[in-house]
């Protein structure tokens, strides 16, 4: 069984900002003038915040020797079922667009976590489904993945994470 490790718990408790600072990002990356407008304090402000909670499903996935690409590409097979998808669809399905999704099914497939055939109908398709292997891998994964969202996120009341649901999905085409 995968945990989240001692480690990971302590870093994210022990960071105590409690929301109410304006400007930490400033301080954060030893802004001394002002930025130029909101809008480029917000974007940092959100890129800081996404490396910070991709360091964290980095660090939960290194125990299973995956990468947070590969882990999406599992998940979403996952979620294809016994179908699987076509490479094409897999990779538009993906959260961070791998531009070598050739090679990232490569590194999969040779770990058995993966199954790649041929489509009977168009021989120049190849359809991707998820192996007992992945799944496996993902079943391990699921709870501690699940603690560690709902520890990345316990400073935030329900209904913020609400909001910022809303707000993230207006930024977004």
């Amino acid at each position: 069984m995968i945990v989240l490790r001692a480690e990971i718990v302590v870093r994210i408790r022990n960071d105590q900002y409690d929301g109410s600072m304006p400007g930490k990002i400033a301080a954060e990356i030893s802004q001394t003038k002002p930025f130029s407008c909101r809008e480029e304090e917000a974007f940092l402000n959100l890129a800081r915040s996404y490396e910070y909670l991709l360091q964290g499903l980095g660090e939960l996935f290194k125990s299973s020797n995956i990468s947070t690409t590969q882990y999406n590409i599992l998940r979403i097979l996952r979620g294809a079922g016994e179908a699987g998808l076509n490479c094409t669809e897999a990779a538009q399905r993906m959260i961070s667009h791998d531009p070598d999704i050739t090679r990232l099914l490569d590194r999969l497939e040779t770990r058995n976590l993966i199954v790649r055939s041929r489509s009977l109908t168009d021989r120049r398709v190849v359809m991707v489904k998820i192996a007992q292997g992945g799944l496996h891998l993902l079943a391990q994964l699921d709870q501690p993945l699940l603690d560690l969202h709902a520890l990345q996120m316990e400073r935030l009341k329900p209904e913020q994470i609400e909001e910022l649901i809303g707000l993230l999905e207006l930024l977004r085409p």
